[in-house]
């Protein structure tokens, strides 16, 4: 199996050929010449596509689009294969929606981890940046939590979200034990 590291020099001579608007084969032939390598016109396509040097429309052959068959001409007619043709491009992806967050009117003591005791909220504050330190909560913490009353209301899901199961009938069965 061949590398796919080209050498710097029939990177760049791959780029100004394809800039002159060569096709692919032609490339591969004049890299070949240049350098004594054996590149096949797939070799130069696979590079360039590597590269972001194809275009969809350079994907099929010029043959191909420049002498098309007929039925009536004497050439089999196929059916289309799904996916050949040109490569379409998939649409940009939509913008993602803005996150509304939430917030507790509280003020933070801002304790680093070291400072913290054993009855300390640890909700975290910073660290947003590489150089922001990262301070937390330090009031006093609920029971059975890790966090304040209000950092563990706002870590948990709001009522309003939960879903709410109907209620249903439900029936019995006794079964004889074995």
């Amino acid at each position: 199996m061949q590398s796919t590291d080209w050498p710097d020099p029939h990177s760049k001579m791959l780029c100004e050929l394809h800039a002159r608007g060569l096709s692919y084969a032609a490339i591969a032939r004049a890299l070949n010449a240049q350098f004594g390598t054996a590149y096949t016109r797939n070799a130069t396509l696979g590079r360039g596509k590597r590269m972001g040097l194809v275009a969809a429309a350079a994907l099929t052959s010029p043959r191909a689009q420049a002498r098309p068959r007929s039925a009536a001409a004497g050439g089999r007619r196929r059916s289309p294969k799904a996916g050949a043709g040109p490569m379409a491009l998939p649409p940009p992806p939509k913008p993602a929606a803005a996150v509304r967050l939430r917030s507790v009117g509280i003020s933070p003591r801002l304790l680093s981890l070291d400072q913290l005791g054993t009855n300390d909220c640890r909700y975290p504050y910073g660290g947003d940046r590489d150089d922001d330190p990262i301070t937390f909560c330090g009031h006093p913490r609920q029971p059975g939590s890790c966090y304040c009353t209000p950092h563990h209301h706002l870590t948990r899901t709001p009522p309003e979200e939960t879903a709410v199961r109907p209620v249903g009938r439900l029936t019995l069965r006794l079964v004889a034990a074995a």
